[in-house]
């Protein structure tokens, strides 16, 4: 299992520490990866990291990817030369879109990306948001959602799921993880 972090943040921040320890005590091992310049984030860079990271995907590897780390991971997935699959893909905070409240990166978000591929190779797909994120609008987060025929989950109270707002664990995916990684256990 692969967790992916997102603008000025690391791979030890908000939950995603929590995360790697809580699965590893059950015998899911994860990793993190860290990402390039996360205060100035590169595009091509992060997809490649991201790449890298996740190797050759199989029915057995999942991915959980928060904010800017979400769209990057899906086009790293994108990218990714078939064929290829992914057994789960949880997205926390995820968008499409420019952001309003952080248009220092227009520039990384002025390319779409392709979500087809993604959706017809991954088996699970999951998206996680707010009712009150004060970066990414709830409408961005659910258009991801259905750009990627994924399961949509509302968490009252999460702000953009971090530490700052609270967030430093996060049961619902570990749990979907689980759930997801049960039968390859």
């Amino acid at each position: 299992m692969l967790i992916v972090h997102g603008y000025d943040s690391h791979p030890d921040a908000h939950w995603f520490r929590w995360l790697r320890t809580s699965l590893g005590e059950v015998g899911v091992a994860s990793a993190a990866v860290r990402l390039p310049s996360p205060h100035a984030p590169v595009a091509d860079e992060w997809c490649a990291a991201i790449s890298a990271a996740l190797g050759s995907p199989d029915t057995g590897t999942w991915v959980v990817a928060h904010s800017l780390g979400c769209i990057s991971t899906v086009r790293a997935l994108a990218a990714l030369a078939e064929p290829w699959e992914l057994g789960g893909l949880v997205l926390v905070a995820g968008f499409t879109g420019r952001l309003a409240a952080l248009p220092e990166l227009d520039g990384y978000l002025a390319d779409d990306v392709d979500t087809s591929t993604v959706r017809a190779r991954t088996r699970s797909r999951v998206v996680l948001r707010s009712d009150g994120d004060p970066y990414v609008p709830a409408a961005s987060t659910d258009a991801l959602a259905d750009r990627l025929g994924a399961e949509l989950h509302v968490v009252p109270g999460a702000g953009h799921f971090m530490a700052e707002d609270g967030v430093t664990t996060l049961d619902l995916v570990r749990d979907v993880v689980l759930r997801g990684t049960a039968a390859r256990r």
